[in-house]
């Protein structure tokens, strides 16, 4: 057990923020600088990096792209979150959240904002009338999971991960409570893949572009380093699931983009043309 901690009777940010986004962090959203975002050829500009919210986008757009959807060409501009580029005016302007990822759509009169990785897979499946059943049942069980996701998701980065990574201080008692629940979910995900494919029924879907970057890296080791201390071969549905949308050659394309850490051949900042995925 760590010191007993009393809440003071009202809290200050200044003396309560620490760990490794400390210099970001901030009870207060607006934007801190006056800076507009680059614009480049396509309809499509989508301004992220490669956390596994960004990493969605880009998965979905590459699948549409290797759908025959050309319309589906973008540009992805790096946003450097530790920089505080999220931060700038004209970030803010399409996303108040300052969260990534963010998207705007100018291939219409008006230019249209779309932020909230979950809103922007479904903007982009509407769109293009892909990766979502227009069968009303089968479209409610992929928007079923797809909302679990989003509902999720918190409590494995903003909980676990936050603990078990970026804390200054390991804690017994979050690390604890948080890896519980992850391996909830974990089982969760487990039980729905027992004999299927993909997540949300017979055909893959916005479902598992949305699950797959944090439950199927997780699985495969490439999130927070936690493979073994939440025993993830305990869950072999959901590691065949993973193994097997990971070979998928958007999938492969997509979570490259935005991407600035890593091994050099994983890396590419920005990508503004189809070509720039094969210089690497």
């Amino acid at each position: 057990m760590t010191t007993p901690y009393t809440p003071p009777k009202v809290w200050r940010w200044d003396v309560a923020n620490g760990g490794e986004f400390a210099n970001i962090n901030r009870p207060v959203a607006g934007a801190t600088h006056e800076k507009a975002l680059p614009t480049g050829k396509h309809p499509l500009q989508l301004y992220s990096l490669a956390t596994p919210n960004g990493v969605k986008v880009t998965i979905m757009l590459e699948e549409l792209l290797a759908l025959g959807h050309h319309g589906a060409e973008y540009d992805a501009w790096l946003i450097r979150i530790g920089d505080g580029d999220q931060f700038s005016s004209g970030f803010v302007d399409v996303n108040p959240n300052s969260k990534i990822p963010a998207l705007l759509d100018n291939s219409a009169d008006k230019p249209v904002r779309v932020f909230e990785s979950g809103s922007i897979l479904l903007y982009l499946a509407g769109k293009f009338g892909a990766l979502l059943p227009t069968d009303p049942l089968a479209k409610t069980e992929v928007m079923n999971w797809l909302f679990w996701q989003m509902g999720s998701a918190p409590y494995l980065g903003g909980g676990f991960g936050h603990f078990y990574a970026y804390a200054p201080e390991k804690l017994e008692y979050p690390i604890n409570r948080f890896a519980m629940e992850t391996k909830r979910q974990l089982d969760v995900l487990e039980r729905q893949l027992n004999g299927r494919d993909y997540i949300a029924g017979d055909s893959y879907s916005i479902a598992d572009i949305a699950i797959w970057p944090w439950y199927g890296a997780l699985v495969l080791g490439r999130l927070y380093d936690a493979a073994e201390f939440l025993s993830v071969t305990d869950y072999p549905n959901v590691l065949r699931w993973a193994k097997a949308i990971d070979a998928r050659p958007a999938v492969q394309r997509g979570r490259r983009v935005n991407r600035v850490w890593g091994e050099e051949n994983e890396q590419l900042a920005e990508r503004h043309n189809a070509a720039d995925l094969d210089t690497v």
